[in-house]
């Protein structure tokens, strides 16, 4: 019997669809168990890959901040192949919209311009302090393969997954590649 190849996921700043996608594959997520070994993902609430990483690392979302980037590098740092997933970790997507205004112009509107439960005063957090830019993962660390798409079709992520798992190097064209 073929040993299964190992699987870390997690997400970085965005929404999490990408991971509800991942389960969209429905009863195939059972076939690719047989292919596949999940070490970390929320899907599972398996918290960390092991020190000795892993095959497959999938990263959905933009690096935001500094814990989203110890998150890419950690990931980067154990994984084999690194997959970009969804639009936000391709281009930045949702997240990097933030990315035309100022901490302070933002914040001012959040906290000040608009009705609020801190009686009109921007909090004080460490990381209300410092608005990084957001970035997509391929600026911080080297990305394998990108799966866009907000968010990719759970058919895509499977083909993706399922050609790794069988020792294929995906090629995404045509319909693995629809905007939906």
């Amino acid at each position: 019997m073929k040993e299964k190849v190992t699987v870390a996921s997690d997400w970085l700043a965005g929404c999490a669809g990408c991971h509800m996608s991942l389960l969209d594959i429905d009863d195939r997520l059972v076939q690719l168990l047989d292919l596949v070994e999940l070490r970390a993902t929320p899907i599972t609430d398996l918290k960390q890959p092991d020190q000795q990483g892993v095959d497959i690392g999938i990263l959905e979302g933009a690096v935001a901040n500094s814990s989203t980037e110890e998150v890419a590098r950690r990931m980067r740092s154990r994984c084999k192949t690194l997959i970009a997933l969804g639009d936000c970790a391709v281009f930045g997507g949702v997240p990097a919209m933030r990315n035309a205004v100022t901490a302070a112009v933002a914040l001012r509107r959040a906290y000040i311009e608009t009705e609020s439960t801190v009686d009109g005063m921007v909090p004080q957090h460490e990381d209300l302090a410092v608005m990084q830019e957001v970035r997509p993962l391929d600026r911080l660390v080297p990305v394998d393969i990108y799966l866009p798409g907000c968010p990719p079709s759970a058919d895509a992520i499977f083909y993706v997954l399922s050609e790794l798992a069988a020792g294929r190097q995906p090629t995404l064209r045509g319909r693995y590649l629809d905007w939906h």
